[in-house]
C-alpha cells in the first residue's frame, strides 16, 4: 500500500482513472474468504488525506485521547424562522450558564454578543 508522497504521486500519475482503479493501483486491496477482491476505499481515502496533511478519526492518531463526538464547525446559518442558533457546545466552551445576559451589537457584517456589564457594553 502506498502512503505519503508516493501515494500522492501515483494518484497524480493516474489522473482520470476510475476510483476503483486508483484504489487498486495504490495497493488498497484485500482478499475475501471466497477469494474475491475487496477494495478498501476508506483506508485509501484516509491515507490520501493524511498524505495531504489532513487527518480524520483513523490513521496514526488512534493513540491520541480525544473527546467523543463531532468537532465544532464554528459556522451556522439562519434558520427558516429567522432565528440564529448558537448551540450548547459553543456556550459550554465559553463557560456560559443559563441566565447569562448579553447585549447584541450589530457591526458591519458582524454580530457581537457582549456580556452585560462588560466594558464593551457601552452605547456606540
Amino acid at each position: 500500500m502506498l502512503t505519503g508522497a508516493d501515494l500522492l504521486a501515483k494518484v497524480k500519475e493516474l489522473g482520470e482513472a476510475s476510483k476503483s482503479d486508483l484504489v487498486r493501483s495504490c495497493g488498497y486491496v484485500s482478499t475475501k474468504k471466497d477469494g474475491s477482491e475487496r477494495l478498501n476505499f476508506t483506508a485509501f481515502y484516509e491515507a490520501l488525506l493524511e498524505a495531504k496533511g489532513m487527518s480524520i478519526g483513523g490513521g496514526s492518531n488512534r493513540g491520541e485521547r480525544r473527546r467523543p463526538g463531532r468537532q465544532l464547525s464554528y459556522a451556522t446559518k439562519v434558520l427558516f424562522n429567522g432565528n440564529l442558533l448558537v448551540g450548547k457546545a459553543y456556550t459550554a466552551e465559553l463557560g456560559l450558564k443559563p441566565g447569562d445576559e448579553f447585549a447584541i451589537k450589530l457591526g458591519r457584517k458582524q454580530i457581537r454578543l457582549v456580556p452585560i456589564g462588560h466594558p464593551d457594553d457601552e452605547e456606540d
